[in-house]
């Protein structure tokens, strides 16, 4: 019996010349679920803005800016026989303010190839000045009769 232990009374252990794996797998499965996670929440760089089928009608009446294709603005009510009237950016929501009447909407009518931001910085100069009917103006693919998509009680 004494010839299983050592004159220490310590037992001989036998080195082991295999890895542990156990901790690996376990960081690559964490790595795993990381990846899982993030992977839907990062956007492409591409997107597709959707073509309008079927809009509202546009309001009876209502003021009309038109932003061309240049970034020259012109204002006009939509009525028979109303011209449009050109309008300086400064002097935009004034025009608009005085001509307006309460609960008249306003829609704007922006050429295909006016940049978007110069669009929303017109209507945020027109929300801050007090225009609470504010809408776009689009064309419908089927009738080619522009539209208004103004929200419903809005």
């Amino acid at each position: 019996m004494n010839s299983l232990r050592s004159s220490h009374g310590r037992s001989h252990r036998r080195l082991k010349n295999e890895i542990n794996v156990v901790p690996y797998i376990d960081v690559m499965l964490v790595l795993l679920v990381i990846f899982m996670v993030t992977a839907p929440l990062i956007t492409p760089g591409v997107i597709d803005l959707p073509s309008v089928g079927r809009a509202a009608s546009v309001p009876s009446e209502p003021l009309e800016i038109q932003i061309s294709e240049n970034g020259e603005l012109s204002w006009r009510k939509r009525e028979p026989g109303a011209t449009f009237q050109p309008v300086q950016k400064d002097a935009l929501a004034q025009t608009v303010l005085n001509a307006l009447t309460p609960d008249q909407p306003v829609v704007i009518a922006a050429h295909g190839k006016v940049p978007y931001e110069s669009v929303v910085a017109i209507m945020d100069r027109l929300r801050a000045n007090g225009v609470k009917r504010l809408g776009l103006l689009v064309e419908q693919k089927q009738g080619k009769q522009a539209v208004d998509v103004t929200p419903p009680g809005r």
